[in-house]
């Protein structure tokens, strides 16, 4: 799609909240919550944004998991608070010994403005990070300034059971599927109207951006938004590979390729890719793959198992893939395959893989050897209900 020179497809919510929206900050101090993707069309960050505006007064920052800085590449490290000495203000970690603004770091803000770069998929913590956000300047009577972005995987397509209440932790708070299709100022109304948090808030809505559109066809530049996610491959593959989180399995991190390469050291990778492409799913081929992580599960082992190629994004299902890719999986080698046990994100009873899948219906399935049709055409119902309840939240 051909963009004319020097203007973006796409103006972001942050460009609009320092032009057409600007009286919302005008005169206040204003704390933010953002990571190394909070940047424009000319990767402009959204804190010198800010810093920079004459009438504005940045007072914190504010980062999620991997940090402001986004400099800690595991999963489930924490990130102390700091300072940033060119802007001279605190750093505030929301993933550290509290996962909510206190009191404290909210005191003398008159705003909070949320910039972050969502991936469409439930687990993603950053989503959780702004709904406890929410919860806070309910409390605190701070507002909160939601700046939306594209949803890059889309906002058309809905895949995915919905989270069960008995599954709830800091990687699904909501029931809502999988692939929700929705852009980060979506679900905060989503969350803030319909789930009742209730906060003051302000979503400001993107221009240019239609619900069909896929990330790098916005002519927005694309930075990671976590260590892991490194491409928009790996975002389109992601609502279902990161379930491979609650398995023994490799999801591939420790690789240049994450959540494309899935494998195990017990695995022939041939024989697996030959099952997998025999299943005949659609919009989508496996790789024999055979690869070494660097660190995290199998570090330094090398693994057999697949790459997935997405042929066709329109038909792919990525959440289906993978649950067919799990089974396949245990198919192949019942005795080694396992869960992964607890703790896992802050929780230390519940099986990481029902909190991932958002039901124990998943894992019941697999070790009974069931064939997961069955369980895919029980989502259609959860997928058209959500469907519902989403539209009077939808900005596009």
């Amino acid at each position: 799609m051909p963009v004319p020179p020097g203007r973006p497809l796409v103006s972001l919510g942050i460009d609009r909240l320092l032009g057409p929206d600007r009286k919302l900050v005008e005169g206040r101090r204003v704390g933010l919550v953002c990571n190394p993707a909070s940047i424009d069309a000319v990767f402009r960050h959204s804190a010198d944004r800010l810093a920079d505006d004459p009438d504005v007064t940045l007072g914190a920052l504010f980062g999620p998991q991997h940090g402001f800085r986004s400099d800690l590449q595991d999963n489930m490290i924490e990130t102390p608070h700091a300072r940033d000495d060119r802007r001279r203000v605190p750093i505030y970690s929301l993933y550290s010994e509290t996962r909510e603004p206190t009191a404290e770091m909210l005191a003398g803000l008159d705003r909070l403005v949320i910039d972050l770069q969502d991936v469409g998929t439930r687990v993603y913590t950053f989503v959780y990070t702004m709904a406890n956000c929410l919860r806070a300047a309910a409390r605190h009577g701070v507002r909160v300034i939601v700046c939306d972005r594209p949803n890059p995987i889309g906002g058309d397509e809905i895949e995915g059971n919905l989270l069960e209440e008995a599954h709830t932790s800091f990687v699904g708070q909501f029931p809502i599927p999988l692939r929700h299709g929705m852009t980060i100022g979506e679900l905060a109304r989503l969350f803030n109207e319909q789930f009742g948090i209730g906060a003051p808030l302000d979503v400001i809505p993107m221009e240019g951006w239609r619900r069909a559109m896929y990330h790098d066809e916005t002519a927005l530049p694309w930075v990671i938004p976590s260590p892991n996610l490194p491409t928009l491959d790996s975002a389109f593959v992601y609502p279902g590979a990161v379930l491979f989180e609650g398995t023994r399995l490799s999801e591939g991190r420790g690789t240049t390729r994450p959540f494309e390469l899935i494998g195990a050291p017990w695995i022939d990778g041939e024989k697996l890719a030959a099952a997998m492409n025999a299943r005949g799913l659609a919009g989508v081929h496996f790789r024999p793959a055979f690869f070494e992580p660097t660190f995290q599960k199998h570090a330094r082992e090398q693994c057999g198992g697949c790459q997935i190629h997405v042929l066709d994004r329109a038909t792919f299902r990525p959440v289906r893939t993978a649950v067919e890719l799990i089974a396949e999986f245990r198919r192949q080698d019942p005795k080694r395959f396992a869960w992964r046990d607890p703790p896992y994100e802050y929780e230390h009873e519940k099986q990481p893989i029902d909190i991932l899948y958002g039901s124990d219906r998943l894992r019941m399935a697999v070790d009974a050897g069931e064939d997961v049709a069955p369980l895919v055409a029980s989502w259609r119902a959860e997928e058209d209900a959500f469907r519902r309840m989403r539209t009077p939240c939808l900005l596009y």
